[in-house]
């Protein structure tokens, strides 16, 4: 089977997207029953972003005619396609939140998405959470959605240097529904260190003094050994529709706190503790708890994280392309 892949998302993010992208795009070259080419447009800046979405999206990818199958690896894609087309969605924030997004894609994403999502064949949530946003929110018909979780890569073990000193980690691009300020707040009240990882963003989030050490983007050898020295990983965002450095924490043996009734207490089903993002005082205590029961947490953690392997998504994404083809 040949399969293009939209790999322009790799040119403007560096984060959970782009760590889905690549790892799948790596399980994918090693198979023999796939053939992979990629397709892609522009750069980072501003002008490339608008002809992206504005021009090569909506009017010059669709025309995409040598694959059997088309694959886009966010909602953005082509409202027509020429060969059957696959969509992942990995949130829906934007809906959720359209308050924490700047005004082209709040404009863009109400107009186009559901368009898109019309003309794919079959749409991948990567959790059930996002499928049952896709359902409620935009009325994606249930019978052309599948779900296909993400994965951990083998960097992210128990075993291997661990950075030194008292702190929580925090994970994540810097944008409004991180939840940033409320977790600075919560872990100065334990006396101790916040550090956070994690590319600029937008929404004029900044962090950094007060007890807060912003390390900027890092390799994910570095990022390993962070999650393997923290008191615990502190992931109390908003909204996430999977939550992937929850999954790396708990691989690295790295107890977690997260939001309550969100994606990520799916993800980490029962070996996580959980909190109400909104509440400063709810999340301190949960990492008091994190720090009291990390035994029995990092075994439930390590547990629940073998469960998610990259050749596993591999696979099951494969299946989605030959039903899409069929």
């Amino acid at each position: 089977m040949r399969v293009a892949i939209d790999v322009s998302p790799l040119v403007q993010t560096r984060a959970g997207t782009a760590r889905y992208l690549e790892s799948l795009l790596r399980e994918l070259r090693r198979r023999d029953d796939v053939e992979v080419t990629t397709r892609t447009f522009g750069r980072t800046d501003r002008a490339s972003t608008l002809a992206r979405d504005a021009v090569w999206y909506p009017f010059l990818l669709g025309r995409e005619d040598t694959a059997d199958v088309l694959h886009c690896p966010t909602y953005r894609g082509p409202t027509r396609s020429r060969v059957p087309l696959v969509v992942t969605v990995h949130d829906l924030a934007v809906f959720r939140h359209p308050e924490a997004f700047n005004r082209w894609t709040r404009a863009y994403s109400p107009r186009v998405v559901p368009r898109v999502l019309a003309a794919a064949q079959r749409v991948i949530a990567v959790s059930d959470f996002t499928r049952r946003e896709l359902i409620e929110l935009l009325r994606v018909p249930e019978e052309k959605i599948r779900v296909v979780p993400n994965a951990v890569g083998d960097e992210f073990t128990p075993v291997g240097e661990a950075e030194d000193g008292d702190y929580v980690l925090a994970v994540g691009t810097l944008e409004p529904r991180k939840n940033l300020e409320r977790l600075a707040e919560a872990v100065r009240a334990g006396n101790r260190e916040l550090r956070v990882v994690g590319a600029r963003g937008w929404g004029g989030v900044e962090v950094g003094g007060n007890g807060v050490r912003w390390l900027g983007e890092v390799s994910d050898a570095e990022l390993a050994r962070l999650y393997r020295g923290a008191t615990c990983v502190a992931y109390p965002s908003l909204y996430e529709g999977f939550g992937i450095p929850v999954l790396e924490a708990m691989a690295c043996g790295t107890p977690v706190v997260t939001t309550r009734g969100t994606a990520m207490e799916e993800v980490a089903d029962g070996a996580a503790v959980l909190v109400d993002a909104r509440d400063p005082a709810e999340i301190s205590a949960g990492i008091e708890r994190a720090a009291t029961d990390r035994d029995e947490l990092v075994a439930r953690g390590l547990e629940r994280a073998r469960e998610f392997r990259w050749d596993a998504v591999a696979d099951a994404t494969v299946q989605v392309y030959r039903e899409a083809a069929a």
